[in-house]
């Protein structure tokens, strides 16, 4: 993969993990039913190996970070997970597609 489309993808994790932190606090005061959320999606993953880094091609130097960032992802829920891995996987076709046309030319 471009290592391009891996930075944008990388930043695109890094902007919903940050917005998914931020939905813990709700008007300042601590939303219980969210920190639950982030708490069975970490443990999820932390008991799958689910890891959304190694997936995008960045494999975690600190064990296990992948898999808790990956949970705090899928706490979002079905849609925002399956809405964030269509995107990455687009971004890695267009990518190859437009590499092949490089390579073709």
């Amino acid at each position: 993969m471009d290592k391009l489309a891996s930075i944008i993808i990388l930043a695109g994790i890094a902007e919903a993990i940050w917005e998914t932190i931020k939905m813990v606090f709700n008007q300042g005061k601590l939303d219980f039913s969210k920190l639950g959320a982030i708490l069975v999606g970490v443990l999820l993953c932390l008991l799958t190996g689910a890891d959304i880094l190694s997936l995008a091609g960045f494999p975690p130097k600190v064990n296990y970070i992948g898999q808790v960032l990956t949970g705090l992802l899928i706490s979002r829920g079905a849609n925002f997970a399956h809405d964030l891995l269509t995107s990455i996987y687009n971004l890695q076709q267009n990518t190859r597609t437009d590499s092949s046309k490089v390579e073709t030319k």
